[in-house]
């Protein structure tokens, strides 16, 4: 026994020494003790261990060794608190470092009351690590939520990943553990070790809202500062919100950041955010793409999920640089008057025991049932949406991407799984809610809760949804029983259209409804047509290998395919590749082929979708009343015999319409009349089957004067030639 055993009990000592103690801000560093201010340190690192006085740099005692790793000693002369530092001593090396243990908490009242009502919707501002100034001393502040956890620590290099070192303050029933510790920095590695209330050590966990991460397969987090960067998007953020409306032209360019480029001079490497921000973004902007969409950016541990399974929803993949770096892509984008969406995932998560899954020994963020919490698609855990502070971490990260990144929109994936607890699953294997139904009501609240905050903070953004059901009011307003999504895929056209266009032109004829189907139900919501990275994966072959016919006609039928979509009601989306008709199917871990724009099938590809894109956004009747019925005119939809299908894009009043006709036979329509609305010169404004594009030529390039001949139900009509596998725009003079 010591002079120094009286400082501290056996009891508290062992549980100290052996990182059990669940209060250790209550034992160590400086405490009055018998009108005695007695000092206990924790450093196990030390042969020995000296208070310094921080003012003046004088040694004030020397503590003694009471357990294993714990160091204790009286402060002589000293009756109250003071700035002091330790002097560690091990073998012939000396050091000194501030004790985390004498700095109070940081979090404030506030912050206590909301994290602990669920209502931080800036969560990230009191979690994650923090880099700045507490009482005078920089240093990092970490704090994270595991409310059934014996105690938690912070461990890195910094401590030798020794869990006794950095053990956490608890605050109080808000389940929140946070620790400032001094001399930390940008670039410090971390992870928490967390014992269970059990008090059995779990595997080291990411920090749920740390912003940066490791370079995978590596897995811990990485203390990154968001402070100091000065955006200079001032000029876009204030036109945006009048961008992003309904009524206005949106054309998206779906990317996967890893394999849209590659360098194969340096180990084929993929592209950093730097040089996105100049080779993607430049590349975007020539093709007249609105909008670039990337899949999803937050930090994921599996290459091939292409970050639908991701483990840190608060830090950019260090794949391709840092949170910094990644805001220069951003304003990059802005630069050139590109919006950027990231797809967003808070529908499951990957069960890596670095991530989320039992976070603090409890199911915390999942169900504990696996009937509830369990993905049998893709073994993944599914978030429980009823808990409250669950649905505030996602809310507040669905906020953090538009506050703290710029982000202009969130595409939220597999939301019909979410929506629904049966979704995949079998009789028995999943749980009614509490009407006995299939809805998952939690969900369904999380998502109107979502739209509702990040709306209210700023009604520039937009949100989407991927959500392949009929489930009504996608892109409802909340208030009015919708989900309040700006968007919402229209998956059904896409898999009907997709479906026609497989079938041999002869056939074409037997299913002509699949590609006016989906017009019964086009104005129902505010509907993006995609064609995304699911259609040219898993065997499913490029967009122009699903074509039919001969080198020509696969080619022919593609542009023919664009050309209606891009005339049909809808917003635009299409995956990286498909702008040029990529041969092979999409493969993420190698580049595109880009070597294919050495011939000219391709070129006249990519030619062809950069002028759709340029006729679109020039031509509000393409785009105003997407979501309008008054929009759009069947000239004629049956007409299934020759597979022609024709109609009028309306725009505001005072517009121009635009009459878009497509051929999906090989077969040339000559002396073709067709009804229009109005008198007057209809110009040849676009044609899939030009010259330019690799078609034959065919078609009306002086376009056509109305005829006073009643047709189709209009007063008009007009005598073109429809080119053979192709889609016409004409537009009125």
């Amino acid at each position: 026994m010591t002079d120094a055993d009286h400082l501290i009990d056996a009891t508290t000592a062992e549980a100290i020494a052996q990182g059990r103690h669940g209060d250790p801000f209550a034992v160590l560093g400086l405490h009055e003790l018998d009108g005695k201010l007695v000092m206990r340190a924790m450093r196990p690192e030390a042969d020995a261990v000296e208070v310094i006085d921080a003012k003046t740099g004088r040694a004030l005692a020397e503590l003694d060794r009471v357990a294993d790793g714990l160091f204790a000693g009286v402060i002589p002369r000293r009756k109250k608190r003071f700035p002091y530092r330790l002097r560690m001593t091990r073998g012939a090396d000396t050091w000194e470092e501030q004790d985390a243990y004498a700095f109070g908490p940081k979090l404030g009242e506030m912050d206590e009351y909301l994290l602990g009502e669920g209502t931080h919707h800036q969560l990230w501002d009191a979690l994650g690590a923090h880099v700045g100034e507490h009482e005078g001393v920089t240093g990092t502040h970490f704090a994270v939520w595991a409310p059934n956890a014996l105690r938690v620590s912070v461990v890195g290099d910094f401590n030798g990943w020794d869990g006794r070192r950095h053990v956490m303050r608890r605050r109080g029933a808000t389940g929140v553990h946070e620790i400032f510790v001094p001399a930390l920095g940008d670039g410090t590695v971390y992870k928490y070790e967390i014992l269970d209330g059990s008090g059995n050590l779990l595997p080291l966990k990411a920090d749920p809202v740390g912003f940066g991460a490791e370079l995978p397969p590596r897995t811990a987090s990485v203390v990154r500062d968001l402070d100091g960067y000065d955006w200079s998007d001032g000029g876009w953020l204030s036109k945006r919100g009048a961008k992003q409306k309904i009524d206005q032209p949106i054309s998206i360019y779906e990317v996967h950041l890893e394999s849209w480029r590659r360098v194969p001079e340096e180990d084929n490497r993929s592209l950093t955010y730097l040089e996105h921000a100049s080779m993607l973004v430049d590349y975007a902007k020539d093709m007249g793409f609105t909008h670039i969409e990337l899949t999803p950016v937050s930090e994921y541990p599996f290459g091939g999920s292409w970050g639908y399974q991701p483990v840190g929803l608060f830090a950019p993949t260090s794949r391709f640089g840092t949170p910094q770096e990644f805001r220069q892509f951003v304003d990059a984008c802005h630069a050139a008057g590109l919006g950027l969406i990231i797809d967003w995932v808070p529908g499951h998560f990957p069960t890596d025991q670095h991530g989320l899954g039992r976070f603090d020994g409890t199911p915390l963020y999942e169900h504990a049932d696996p009937k509830e919490g369990f993905h049998p698609d893709w073994n993944t855990l599914v978030y429980n949406y009823g808990r409250t502070e669950v649905q505030n971490f996602l809310i507040a990260n669905a906020r953090f991407w538009f506050e703290e990144y710029h982000i202009d929109g969130l595409r939220v994936d597999a939301v019909a799984s979410m929506l629904y607890r049966d979704y995949s699953r079998k009789e028995g294997e999943w749980v009614p809610n509490k009407d006995g139904g299939r809805e998952n009501l939690e969900a369904i609240a999380f998502m109107q809760r979502m739209n509702e905050v990040v709306y209210a903070a700023d009604d520039s953004i937009l949100t989407a949804a991927e959500e392949s059901t009929a489930f009504p009011g996608v892109s409802a307003p909340t208030d009015a029983g919708g989900l309040g999504f700006g968007f919402k895929w229209n998956m059904g056209w896409m898999n009907d259209t997709l479906r026609y266009m497989a079938e041999d032109p002869i056939n074409r004829k037997y299913h002509h409804d699949k590609m006016t189907f989906g017009l019964h139900y086009a104005f129902s919501e505010n509907f993006i047509l995609p064609i995304s990275h699911d259609e040219v994966v898993h065997g499913k072959g490029s967009m122009l290998s699903k074509m039919p016919g001969d080198d020509w006609q696969r080619f022919a039928n593609l542009r023919a395919y664009y050309g209606f979509m891009w005339g049909h009601p809808g917003k635009k989306l299409l995956f990286m590749g498909c702008e040029f008709a990529q041969g092979q199917e999409w493969n993420n871990e190698t580049s595109l082929d880009w070597h294919l724009l050495d011939h000219a099938p391709h070129q006249g590809m990519q030619r062809l979708v950069r002028d759709l894109n340029t006729l679109y956004r020039d031509t509000p009747a393409l785009y105003q009343k997407d979501s309008s019925e008054d929009g759009f005119r069947w000239i004629d939809g049956g007409n299934a015999a020759d597979s022609v299908f024709s109609w009028v894009r309306y725009g505001a009043d005072g517009q121009k319409p635009v009459l878009v006709v497509s051929n999906f036979t090989p077969v040339p329509r000559t002396n073709f009349m067709i009804g229009v609305p109005n008198d007057g010169h209809w110009d040849e404004k676009l044609n899939t089957d030009a010259a330019i594009y690799g078609g034959t030529d065919t078609g009306t390039p002086g376009g056509a004067n109305a005829q006073d001949i009643s047709m189709h139900g209009c007063p008009y009509a007009i005598e073109i030639t429809v080119p053979p596998l192709a889609t016409v725009f004409f537009q009125l003079s």
